[in-house]
């Protein structure tokens, strides 16, 4: 699988997506706080479903490191409602059912599984700093621990 070509240390590219709440979250709202960024493949499976429950439990540990969470996918903002009051989450979720974020974030690319190819979303995480900087890339993540590595990694810095 290729990696990602972005590139720390450059500009976040820019978005605005609607949330659960169907309100527009944009990149520039959070200029003064630390934003992790994660693209999941899809709501209500077993590991979007850990690795959201973990970036939830979290939730305050990032909020002392004046950093926000919000989880991208390509489900629908009724898919995030229902994802949120089933597994009692406390983070933003952003849809982007066109892919358009997935892909200047460059997260939607060419899988394989079981011999066969298709377009999807590559787990992945990006730390954006108040400035809008990408500090930090994890491609192609494994959800366990991955969100207490990322808080550990910011805490770090």
């Amino acid at each position: 699988m290729s990696k990602n070509s972005l590139t720390e240390g450059q500009k976040a590219p820019e978005f605005c997506l609607p949330d659960q709440n169907e309100d527009e979250v944009c990149l520039t709202d959070f200029k003064d706080k630390w934003t992790v960024l994660y693209f999941y493949p899809k709501d209500n499976t077993s590991g979007c479903t850990r690795e959201a429950q973990d970036f939830t439990a979290l939730k305050d540990e990032f909020g002392t490191e004046n950093a926000v969470v919000l989880g991208v996918s390509k489900d629908s903002v009724k898919s995030h409602i229902r994802f949120i009051e089933k597994k009692e989450l406390a983070i933003t979720l952003l849809s982007d059912e066109d892919t358009t974020v997935h892909q200047k974030y460059d997260v939607w690319r060419l899988k394989k599984n079981y011999g066969r190819e298709y377009m999807g979303t590559v787990r992945s995480t990006f730390l954006i700093d108040p400035e809008g900087n990408i500090v930090k890339i994890w491609d192609n993540v494994k959800t366990k621990e991955h969100a207490q590595k990322v808080l550990d990694f910011l805490k770090g810095i």
